[in-house]
């Protein structure tokens, strides 16, 4: 017969081994690891235009939160900021901007907004095309360097943010003359927009660096796998028939990437708010007779009345609908970056091809 002793050294024994390996259970599965650290942080995002926000996203993760400030469908060239804006730039904790021109209204608005953020431009380290091409010669070289200097959002922009977070952030980006911002149809240009936004997330969220590094690192790499998907879609088309014929200059850097020679554009500009004059589209209808370019692609919100008129004096066809400065809604063809590039990639392939008689 059992003591009371023994019965109750029994109990002891047991409740020890029951509470140590429960501890040590709960221990080693509240251990982090570095890919762990998956946490919200409350920290207000804004990226200026959708497809950068989409870009931003994909190296926040599901760490934060990246709004854009411009509506989808919505051509930043012609975006007009409202009171909310201003209010949605002031009440951000990291802004990420374009830069490179294509933000004609960033000045004013960074300005009125006040607010203290952090800025990240996307596409700082990237020389436009077009700039200083005019005066680059009859420039001194003090000179040239200092509107080089300009053309970086993120350099002239001071992030006077106190350590009450009381000062405002001021700009004086400057636009002297039209370069071509459209780095981001080419998606190798793309990777530096990540590794700014990258490092720019670092900065101000030192604890999820090792998330936005791994995230970027991943997106990096769908890029190039993009940049190598086009390049085959792009073999089908004999060269001799990459022609392109575009809205307004938007496709000069995806050009250059892929081999393709852009014969003209209906608008005389890297931007949508400028006009044609009569004796520009008799000569853009000239080019597309002399040089055999087969259509006129047209991104979506283009007013098609003045491809719709060059196409039936040229008797080619247009191509309506790229996605070039806006992804489409979520039900719509190209609700990523990725999906804009893909989408449009197809569009100009199916056509170049079929009218080259490339074809299968």
């Amino acid at each position: 017969m059992m003591t009371l002793k023994s019965i109750l050294s029994g109990l002891l024994v047991g409740l020890w081994l029951v509470l140590g390996a429960s501890t040590d259970v709960y221990v080693h599965a509240a251990t982090p690891t570095p890919e762990a650290t998956t946490e919200t942080v409350a920290l207000r995002v804004v990226a200026i235009e959708p497809f950068l926000a989409d870009i931003a996203q994909n190296v926040a993760g599901e760490r934060l939160k990246v709004a854009s400030l411009i509506p989808l469908g919505v051509d930043p060239h012609s975006f007009e900021p409202t009171p909310n804006d201003l209010r949605t730039l002031a009440e951000s904790d990291v802004v990420i901007v374009h830069g490179a021109g294509l933000e004609e209204f960033l000045q004013d608005l960074l300005a009125s907004a006040g607010g203290s953020y952090y800025l990240i431009e996307a596409t700082k380290g990237l020389t436009p095309r077009g700039w200083d091409v005019e005066h680059q010669e009859e420039m001194h070289p003090h000179e040239a360097e200092e509107q080089e200097a300009e053309l970086s959002a993120e350099e002239k922009v001071s992030e006077a943010v106190s350590e009450e977070g009381s000062e405002e952030v001021h700009s004086e980006i400057h636009h002297h003359h039209e370069v071509d911002p459209h780095f981001w149809l080419d998606p190798n240009y793309v990777i530096r927009y990540v590794e700014n936004i990258r490092d720019g997330l670092s900065q101000v969220d030192p604890a999820g660096a090792t998330l936005y590094a791994q995230n970027a690192d991943a997106y990096i790499a769908q890029l190039q796998e993009l940049d190598r998907w086009i390049v085959a879609q792009v073999a089908q088309i004999p060269p001799e028939h990459r022609l392109l014929v575009t809205n307004h200059e938007s496709f000069s850097y995806f050009a250059d990437r892929y081999g393709f020679q852009v014969i003209g554009t209906i608008l005389p500009g890297v931007s949508t708010g400028v006009s044609p004059s009569a004796q520009q589209l008799a000569q853009l209808i000239d080019l597309i007779r002399e040089t055999g370019a087969p259509a006129i692609f047209l991104e979506t919100g283009s007013n098609p009345q003045l491809a719709e008129q060059i196409a039936r004096e040229a008797g080619v066809q247009v191509v309506s609908g790229l996605y070039t400065h806006s992804p489409s809604p979520p039900d719509g063809p190209a609700p990523t970056y990725l999906d804009m590039i893909r989408y449009n990639t197809t569009l100009i392939v199916e056509a170049l091809r079929w009218e080259s008689g490339a074809q299968e």
